[in-house]
């Protein structure tokens, strides 16, 4: 008698929320037998059989035993948790893609800001949901450090299917990768499915760089889109460090580069602190090199989430030292990373003045702009509307006191 080989999906905790544990045992005949247990059965019980149906059989899985726990899992969830247990089952090449949002097919700006990044487990859908309602600048879907080695598997369809399914409400969509070579089968998932940026964890040369490169070149090859996709390297260790510059000019593709605190105090044998003495070398030598290879640095995440105090100083002490953006772990972070990184008045003066000088060059028809004796080029001009917006957007500058630049 043949044993039986029983495939498993997704997260069966006592505290799982928005998400299934499926098991699937493939047969030899007998049809498609689907049991749901879930407290939205009334409700959601036929969809959620009939999604599941569609999945199996887009595989060619006609005999299947397949058990279902929901816990309010969406549609994207549960066909990411079937395909994953499928794909542990059966060979095939095919993806079960649910259709994309319309509202997810938008691409970022290069210089655009990126003072709040907030990172999401990989492999946990309820903190994906309603991650966008709180304005982070980038949401980072986590296939790193945040995912068990034995689920990085199946975070890679759960994030695919999210990039396409979750409403993240204008955020930059990010991905942290697995540490290369690993990286690179990630980058398969996510490519063709408008992530804006990819997270290269541990980095410490040129050439992995240009390995993820060539990867992304081989997938718009194989899937056709012309969409761009920036990187954000981050250095976790000395020799990272050493090679900062090198890093940032790897790419056209490299719009950012952070600094990862924890592994990078661990690589060099000593403790992390929060007056962070043991990292200023290698924070302002990383910083250093972005501002020559004119990409922003992004200063590693704040981990005390419930020390906003805390939390703003070491803000303001980042952007001192030259940083354009930090990491978070909580919602709770990013509105006290985005007023401390905010622009001073001074600033949006400046920006101000650069869009009057702009518009009455504009309504002249000259071609050359110049506020007293200095030129001012079009990057100039788009970074000072960014600055304006952003004031906007944050309640520093108010809709009729921009008016007066008009």
């Amino acid at each position: 008698m043949a044993e039986k080989k029983i495939f498993t999906a997704g997260d069966m905790s006592p505290k799982s929320r928005s998400d299934c544990f499926v098991t699937l045992e493939i047969k030899e005949s007998g049809g498609l037998e689907i049991n749901l247990k879930s407290k939205v059965k009334s409700l959601y019980g036929e969809s959620i059989i009939k999604l599941s149906k569609e999945v199996l059989t887009f595989f060619n899985i006609n005999n299947a035993k397949l058990d279902i726990t929901d816990t309010g899992a969406l549609d994207f969830t549960i066909a990411a948790r079937i395909e994953a247990a499928v794909k542990q089952a059966v060979k095939t090449d095919k993806d079960f893609l649910l259709d994309i949002l319309e509202e997810n097919k938008y691409s970022t700006e290069k210089e655009q800001f990126r003072f709040s990044r907030l990172y999401l487990p990989g492999n946990s859908p309820k903190m994906m949901l309603n991650a966008g309602i709180h304005k982070p600048n980038g949401i980072i879907l986590d296939l790193e450090d945040s995912v068990a080695p034995a689920k990085k598997h199946e975070a890679r369809f759960l994030v695919r299917n999210a990039l396409r399914s979750i409403d993240f409400y204008g955020a930059e969509r990010m991905v942290r990768i697995n540490q290369l070579p690993a990286g690179l089968e990630d980058i398969k998932y996510v490519a063709p499915h408008y992530v804006n940026l990819i997270l290269i964890p541990k980095c410490e040369t040129a050439e992995q760089i240009k390995q993820v490169d060539a990867e992304i070149e081989k997938q718009r090859k194989i899937h056709g889109f012309t969409y761009p996709i920036y990187y954000m390297p981050i250095l976790e260790s000395a020799l990272g460090v050493e090679n900062a510059f090198r890093i940032a000019t790897a790419s056209e593709n490299i719009v950012a580069m952070a600094i990862g605190l924890e592994d990078f105090t661990a690589d060099i044998g000593v403790k992390r602190t929060k007056e962070g003495k043991e990292s200023l070398f290698a924070r302002m030598r990383m910083v250093n090199a972005c501002k020559a290879a004119g990409i922003q640095p992004i200063d590693s995440v704040f981990s005390d989430v419930g020390d906003e105090e805390g939390l703003r100083a070491t803000v303001k002490e980042s952007k001192m030292l030259g940083f354009e953006g930090i990491g978070c772990i909580h919602p709770r972070q990013i509105a006290p990373i985005h007023e401390s990184f905010a622009p001073d008045n001074s600033e949006i003066e400046k920006a101000e003045k650069i869009l009057k000088a702009f518009k009455e060059a504009e309504k002249k028809g000259l071609g050359v702009i110049s506020i007293g004796s200095k030129m001012i080029d079009p990057p100039v001009v788009k970074r000072a509307e960014k600055i304006v917006n952003l004031a906007l957007e944050l309640g520093i500058l108010s809709k009729k006191q921009s008016d007066k630049t008009e």
